[in-house]
């Protein structure tokens, strides 16, 4: 039976989700001041401020939006947001060594965050389409296709962290809709072997023949199974001839890029202090505004990639574990609200929105930590910059109107 939702009502609001983010933001907010306040940089956590009220005014005006307004606005959004992509890859200016920002006045606009959601909605029309199958390879390689294109355009500028979400969220969503196992572990196997492949031959070696046991496991087919371990071998060993054959300089690059100790007094500098900011925290940190790391800025530019480490030097462990129990209860309330709606569409978009937020979270607390390779990832609602935190508030607000609109249907 149909019917529509007549006004914007706050008791359909879950509270699950906006009550954690809001208080992300304003852990975000205090973070960025104590990093900020006693330097020349204060004018960031001005602007901050001016993106957080912009950003929580998208949020209402995205709730505001009627039934399966993003359903019927998918394809012409993502279209929109390839134009900016090949715009500014034309026009855009440089930072930081990505040309892939707007200069408008004094605020820069990064329009491959945007294409994040517009690339969600669009592979989720796809994905939710009655004619479209998992099991069909012309309907997987279209939907390669709607992520690739953005990835390229990208890949491009270049910004090889923000490219990796994007596969990350693919991956969730072909799942979500139906893919098998075995076709994701055929996606993404040849990646993890690559990537192994540079670190050592052993890893990689261990890493196939691994794969390729799980995939014989799967699909009880001998021959195939050796097909895919030949695959990865050749991968592998391709990969490591290239990376020997690479001049000296490209190589100290990725070695950084992989084990940023390497180069502790340049590129690994920001994850080692950001490790001594974090372990000086103790239990119950140094207080507010009193940590010797933050105060003194022995982190580079901590207000963006490397903001966990303020409130864990501050508040020690218990504020760094609340900041991550906030995430949490966002995630696993993500994937809740995924299986609770019927409107195939909504249910592909939050388990993608949700997707791109567990992507940041686990790739930028990894590398705060020391863990994963610093690839310029920013943590949801609380790294300084507008483009990432509207994103992140318009995935929000999309999230939101999903779950209010759930039991709505034409």
């Amino acid at each position: 039976m149909s019917r529509s939702l007549n006004a914007f009502s706050f008791r359909r609001l879950d509270l699950l989700i906006l009550l954690p983010v809001l208080a992300l933001v304003i852990a975000g907010l205090l973070s960025i001041f104590s990093a900020t306040h006693n330097a020349d940089i204060f004018v960031k956590f001005q602007k901050q401020v001016f993106w957080s009220m912009l950003g929580l005014l998208l949020m209402v005006l995205v709730l505001l939006a009627p039934p399966r307004f993003y359903h019927y606005i998918a394809y012409l959004s993502y279209a929109v947001a390839l134009v900016l992509l090949i715009l500014v890859l034309i026009f855009g200016k440089t930072i930081g060594g990505n040309a892939g920002w707007f200069g408008i006045g004094g605020y820069g606009i990064q329009p491959s965050e945007f294409a994040k959601v517009t690339t969600i909605l669009a592979l989720a029309r796809f994905l939710s389409d009655s004619t479209t199958s998992m099991h069909s390879f012309r309907d997987l390689a279209k939907a390669i296709a709607i992520v690739g294109v953005p990835w390229l355009l990208i890949f491009l500028q270049p910004d090889f962290g923000t490219g990796l979400i994007f596969w990350g969220i693919f991956l969730a969503m072909i799942f979500w809709a139906g893919a098998e196992m075995v076709l994701l572990l055929t996606l993404l196997s040849p990646v993890l072997v690559a990537v192994l492949s540079i670190i050592g031959i052993w890893y990689f070696l261990v890493a196939a023949f691994i794969v390729s046991a799980l995939f014989y496991i799967m699909k009880r087919n001998l021959g195939v199974a050796l097909m895919f371990l030949a695959l990865n071998l050749s991968i592998g060993f391709g990969v490591q001839y290239t990376y020997s054959h690479l001049p000296d300089y490209q190589k100290s690059r990725i070695a950084v890029f992989i084990d940023p100790t390497e180069a502790p007094l340049s590129a690994g500098w920001n994850v080692i202090q950001s490790k001594v900011a974090i372990g000086s925290g103790g239990m119950t940190g140094r207080g507010y505004l009193q940590g010797s790391q933050t105060q003194l800025r022995f982190v580079p530019e901590q207000w963006t990639d490397f903001i966990f480490c303020v409130p864990a030097e501050e508040f020690g462990f218990l504020g760094g574990m609340t900041i991550l129990l906030l995430f949490m209860l966002l995630l696993f309330r993500g994937l809740r609200i995924a299986r609770s709606i019927e409107f195939r569409f909504s249910s592909l978009t939050v388990i993608g929105i949700t997707a791109l937020l567990l992507l940041h979270v686990f790739i930028n607390i990894g590398m705060t930590l020391g863990l994963l390779p610093v690839i310029g990832i920013p943590l949801p609602f609380m790294s300084y910059g507008g483009s990432f935190f509207l994103t992140g508030m318009l995935a929000v607000g999309i999230l939101l109107h999903a779950w209010m609109t759930r039991d709505v249907f034409e």
